[in-house]
């Protein structure tokens, strides 16, 4: 069966897939990868995560039993949400819409790029003080 899922940098080394991290009853945390049975659902997430300034994810159409082999390999969950879905509680209302918050800080990085270091950023930060000084003798 097709299903439809939000990709990040689709069809490249960097490809990421949104998931939602659920909270169990016992307080564990899983993430569950949305495969939406209408690309028009889909989409129309992909939007409302946009709006709240997340990255915009790409729609991608694939079979349904590679997602859930994807899923099962990286020890992820899996939902279908069915065209037209309506939520039944409040804890489904994460289907329908994003939660208002993302995570500070995610497993993987657009464009392949990786967190600066510490090191790293006090370099940053002295290259940056010496350009402004530099900036300011032009004056």
């Amino acid at each position: 069966m097709k299903v439809f899922v939000l990709l990040y940098n689709a069809r490249t080394e960097n490809e990421g897939i949104h998931t939602l991290r659920l909270s169990a009853p016992n307080g564990s945390q899983h993430n569950i990868v949305m495969m939406f049975e209408s690309e028009d659902d889909a989409t129309r997430y992909a939007i409302l995560l946009e709006a709240q300034d997340f990255m915009t994810p790409t729609v991608e159409g694939m079979e349904s039993e590679d997602i859930e082999e994807f899923c099962e390999q990286a020890g992820y969950g899996c939902k279908l949400i069915p065209e037209g879905f309506v939520p039944k509680s409040a804890a489904e209302r994460v289907f329908l819409a994003p939660p208002e918050t993302n995570l500070d800080r995610t497993d993987w990085t657009p464009e392949g790029k990786s967190e600066p270091t510490e090191a790293e950023s006090e370099y940053a930060e002295t290259e940056l003080d010496d350009i402004r000084r530099r900036l300011e003798n032009l004056l």
